[in-house]
């Protein structure tokens, strides 16, 4: 058993109301230089004897439940006076039970004279003889609750109680205050990890564009506000022939980043191994299955580039079609595809193949490109991509992905896409 002692003090007849209120300010004025809130609190209840006497305090926030959803229960954040089990020392109540519950759910303070002849009250100390509560408000909305008792019958006055309620409307703001600096706290943490993410991310992209006889390649990831799930990637097989992957995880942020590491290494070991793109793909799948969460998948187009064969070769896990335009004008989506990776067990892919002719252009992209969209909800498209390139087919590859990152950019009039946006251009030379 132990005491859990406070600072007591002889109630002191001689302080006026103006007395009172000049010691809250003082009391005020040292919690609110604190952003700790324990500190805050333990501050409180420690100066607190000195303007109210009480022989046992308490002050109670409210625990929400796992969904962070509905008040649960009450836990003891700062209490004084109790003999109870150091096991106990944390207090909790239930909602509604006893003054501290039914304060906190009407919103309502109690001013007990005898608390033995009001059936709310909960009999948590046997000396308690008169008590009164003031809940905690902020935003019109409880947090918390503060409890005062006394052993002496009729301890309290209104005027006492109006002092209380001043000093929970100081707390509640102060609460909020703290937590405001947490949630900044923790905020920041976030985006400097996050920084992080994007930096690394952005090392696993290619450092340059790759050479190959008789062909021009360049990439673009759009610029977006978040780590991206768009990844891309080349890599010389051969002196004639480089693997060419770009791809789409679901959703964004850091877990789409770490699925995306994920295909980069796995792809590579298939390049190195010579898997072709059908083979790749389907272990890759395979291996997403086995260890990602039913909906966590990616959609990608992985081939091969040949410079002998002036070919590509390629699968399609549920990408967005290439688009293949000639000098004269003439364009097609190649639609052919199967599911996306990791969305069923035991997937097996088709291989397909283009062979691309003098001034042709193959244009690999994600859905960010074409469902960017205005305001009013219309998209830049699948017609109006193609249109864009063929107004830019005589400009050098990396000069042609610039131009339509700016037709995209007018269209949408943003500066950042809503979703991750990947441009992965092939020009014949």
């Amino acid at each position: 058993m132990i005491h859990i002692e406070h600072q007591s003090s002889v109630p002191n007849t001689r302080l006026t109301t103006n007395d009172k209120l000049r010691m809250l300010l003082d009391i005020t004025k040292k919690i609110s230089s604190s952003l700790d809130l324990d500190e805050v609190l333990t501050l409180v209840m420690d100066t607190l004897g000195s303007l109210i006497h009480y022989d046992a305090a308490g002050i109670y926030l409210i625990e929400y439940d796992e969904k962070n959803e509905s008040p649960n229960t009450f836990k003891s954040q700062a209490i004084r006076g109790y003999k109870i089990p150091f096991s106990l020392v944390e207090l909790r109540l239930e909602m509604g039970e006893g003054f501290v519950g039914y304060a906190a759910q009407t919103g309502k303070s109690i001013l007990s004279p005898d608390v033995h002849q009001d059936e709310r009250y909960f009999h948590a100390r046997e000396q308690t003889r008169s008590e009164m509560v003031a809940p905690i408000i902020s935003n019109d909305e409880v947090i918390g609750v503060f409890d005062l008792e006394s052993d002496q019958f009729d301890a309290y006055t209104p005027d006492d109680l109006s002092i209380l309620q001043l000093l929970a409307s100081q707390v509640a703001i102060i609460i909020e205050k703290v937590k405001l600096h947490e949630h900044l706290m923790r905020k920041k943490e976030l985006e400097a990890q996050l920084e992080i993410a994007r930096q690394v991310q952005r090392e696993l992209l290619p450092k340059v564009d790759p050479q190959i006889e008789g062909f021009e390649i360049s990439a673009y990831i759009f610029p977006t506000e978040e780590v991206s799930g768009d990844y891309y990637d080349l890599v010389k097989v051969f002196d004639d022939q480089i693997s060419i992957i770009v791809a789409d995880a679901v959703g964004k942020g850091i877990a789409a980043g770490l699925l995306m590491a994920f295909l980069r290494a796995s792809l590579r070991v298939c390049a190195q191994i010579g898997y072709a793109p059908d083979i790749a793909l389907s272990k890759i799948s395979n291996l997403l299955w086995d260890s990602t969460e039913t909906h966590q998948f990616i959609t990608a187009i992985y081939g091969i580039l040949d410079s002998t064969n002036k070919s590509f070769y390629f699968s399609n896990a549920g990408h967005n079609p290439p688009l293949l335009i000639n000098p004269d004008g003439e364009y097609k989506f190649v639609d052919y595809g199967e599911f996306p990776l990791g969305m069923f067990e035991e997937a097996r892919y088709h291989q397909h193949f283009i062979r691309l002719k003098p001034g042709q252009v193959l244009v690999l992209y994600t859905d960010g490109i074409t469902e960017a969209a205005k305001d009013n909800g219309e998209e830049f498209g699948n017609e109006r991509l193609a249109q864009t390139v063929l107004a830019g087919i005589e400009l050098l590859v990396p000069d042609l992905i610039d131009f339509i990152r700016k037709a995209v950019a007018d269209f949408t009039e943003r500066k950042f896409l809503d979703d991750d946006g990947t441009l992965l251009i092939v020009k014949a030379l």
